[in-house]
């Protein structure tokens, strides 16, 4: 293999014992007739099963197979920047472990990019195996985050794409800690081609880092993270609740003076608007509550992630067997 390989695969991964071995059958059944020339880096935070031992066995028989083990669970969004860091190929497919992202449509996606496109993100067509609440939240996410966002993200994609090796450099150059990858390419730009594909269930055990939490966390992230049109918005409800006010003002000024109407106390319409504008600003506070704790995260430029041990890498040299095993990796 050449110094810099021709493809980087990054793979998250977080105790995925049951679906790695496939993975590995798959992603090298997919590569065949594509190259010869390429790295995967497994990312992953600390296991509860046997992924890093099996990871370290791969490595052993195969040094393409490469890995970084986190300090702590970080998440999957900086488990994959992580990657995407440590990644040396002229191009870097992001992928994940449970053959969802079909690792047989790699071979499309370089034919994508040597025709000149620098950045290929495959597009779900169908999604088997996911929760309807799921596909609830993904489809109005998408559709929210692009109505308000100052780029566009293609519906029904995920982190699964390719991008040339300029897309990447520019990624590493951004400082932000979220890690939406999906918004931090758009940011990016460069010429992108969408892959229709027909997603298919996960080929074994259960999902562990996009669960609906964690679908509803990334996407407020998205929201948050490329828009200010939440702040925006509430200044438009503040001024509209104000002018409310003061026509209802006007209204029962009229209605007391006019038509001599007498009030009882505790009128139900005076407990309503205290309500409304209550509401109104506990919302307005709690929208800016979250744009001034990204600021807040932002500005304390903790690293998106701590490699604790790599296989593979020569500036991460390995821990000594002695000091920490693989078992002890999965350690919790």
């Amino acid at each position: 293999m050449t110094a810099i390989p021709l493809l980087s695969i990054v793979v998250p991964v977080y105790n995925e014992e049951q679906t790695l071995p496939k993975f590995l059958t798959a992603m090298r059944a997919a590569l065949t007739g594509v190259t010869e020339d390429y790295e995967i880096i497994f990312c992953a935070d600390p296991c509860r099963d046997r992924t890093l031992t099996l990871v370290g066995e791969a490595h052993a028989a195969d040094p393409r197979i490469k890995l970084l083990a986190f300090s702590r669970r970080f998440g999957q969004p900086a488990a994959t920047m992580g990657g995407i860091h440590h990644a040396a190929g002229r191009a870097v497919v992001i992928i994940d472990c449970d053959l969802q992202d079909p690792p047989a449509l790699i071979g499309e996606m370089v034919r994508q990019w040597r025709s000149g496109w620098k950045v290929v993100v495959p597009q779900r067509r169908s999604r088997d195996g996911e929760h309807p609440l799921k596909k609830l939240i993904s489809y109005l996410g998408y559709w929210f985050i692009n109505k308000i966002s100052n780029v566009r993200i293609p519906r029904n994609t995920g982190d699964f794409r390719l991008m040339d090796r300029a897309v990447v450099d520019e990624l590493k150059k951004l400082k932000e800690g979220h890690g939406f990858l999906r918004g931090l390419v758009a940011v990016v730009g460069f010429k992108t081609v969408l892959l229709p594909f027909d997603r298919e269930a996960r080929a074994g055990g259960v999902g562990k880092y996009n669960r609906i939490t964690g679908s509803l966390r990334i996407g407020f992230n998205g929201i948050i993270c490329f828009s200010d049109y939440l702040l925006n918005f509430m200044i438009k409800m503040g001024l509209a609740c104000a002018a409310l006010a003061m026509l209802s003002a006007l209204v029962i000024a009229y209605m007391k003076l006019g038509t001599n109407w007498q009030f009882a106390s505790g009128v139900p319409s005076l407990m309503i608007l205290v309500l409304f504008m209550g509401g109104m600003q506990l919302i307005g506070m709690g929208v800016l509550g979250a744009y001034i704790g990204r600021i807040y995260d932002e500005t304390k430029q903790r690293p998106l992630f701590i490699v604790e041990e790599a296989l593979g890498f020569p500036q991460h040299p390995p821990l000594a067997p002695a000091a920490r095993s693989p078992e002890a990796a999965c350690a919790t």
